[in-house]
């Protein structure tokens, strides 16, 4: 299967039943808990659960009160303690550090966060014999050659992309039931602009008074939260059905642009002026 939200279900149809296959299950007494609540995917993914009648944890930090629990995903004990009284049929691990310059600011927390504390959620999901599914990234891979298959062979060009991946095979390690939801640039209702690596490029379009450098040579298939929520409800709702789901998916929008298109986009639909937005058309310029 591809970047395409219609082929995000190849994996579990083949020799499988496809009739009917994205219906809504009604399962009582659901418990799934999201870390990373409080961010862009996370808020969405908890709505999505809620309104479909789970009962509903949703673990944050520093954004967490009033609404959500407080964890500290790098206390192994914090990451125990929720995870045992609250004894979840499904975990989504949406938090990570996404934000390329924190990332390579501060190497040794990113991997602490997208790295080690996800391979501690998958050994204790694994206990409590949790449906765990693992947020990541296209960021695997190196963009030139899309649409990827779940089988490609990663080749991620910066720290975060490389984070993520061994975050991958740290949740696998630890958890072989697991599932592991590669998905790409995202958007949807930001708190603020770099919430979204699509809604911070607003800055570049709307401050027109300088030139602004857009990669034009990554091809991204942006894609809406809500639709990531959808899936990663459906995905768990069929789990509990279906012991053998597990394994690597991929699922985005249609639309495949570059950054330099999505910004001149933005100015079209904001009536800006574009001439600014320079195409950067390979990795090394």
């Amino acid at each position: 299967s591809i970047w395409n939200g219609n082929a995000f279900w190849n994996n579990y149809k083949e020799g499988k039943a496809s009739a009917g296959l994205l219906e809504d299950v009604d399962i009582p007494n659901r418990r799934v808990l999201i870390t990373g609540a409080t961010g862009l995917l996370g808020r969405a993914v908890y709505k999505e659960f809620k309104v479909n009648h789970w009962h509903t944890l949703g673990c944050g930090y520093s954004r967490a009160r009033p609404l959500f629990e407080q964890v500290n995903l790098l206390d192994s004990a914090a990451i125990h303690s929720v995870i045992q009284d609250f004894q979840p049929h499904v975990i989504i691990h949406c938090a990570a550090e996404r934000r390329p310059d924190i990332v390579d600011s501060q190497p040794d927390a990113a991997v602490q966060l997208n790295v080690t504390a996800s391979g501690i959620i998958a050994k204790e999901a694994a206990q409590v014999e949790a449906f765990l599914i693992y947020i990541s990234t296209d960021y695997v891979f190196d963009g030139t050659n899309p649409p990827y298959k779940e089988n490609d062979v990663p080749n991620p060009l910066n720290l975060y992309g490389r984070t993520k991946l061994e975050g991958e095979r740290a949740v696998l390690k630890n958890n072989e039931g697991a599932a592991i939801l590669r998905i790409p640039i995202l958007y949807g209702e930001v708190e603020k602009l770099e919430e979204s690596a699509v809604t911070i490029m607003f800055d570049k379009v709307q401050f027109n008074n300088k030139s602004a450098n857009m990669d034009h040579w990554q091809q991204r298939f942006p894609t809406y939260v809500k639709d990531v929520a959808i899936v990663c409800r459906q995905l768990a709702e069929r789990r509990m059905m279906d012991p053998s789901i597990k394994g690597t998916f991929h699922w985005s929008g249609n639309e495949q642009m570059t950054k330099f298109e999505m910004a001149r986009a933005m100015a079209d639909a904001f009536n800006l002026p574009n001439s600014h937005l320079r195409p950067v058309s390979n990795y090394l310029e």
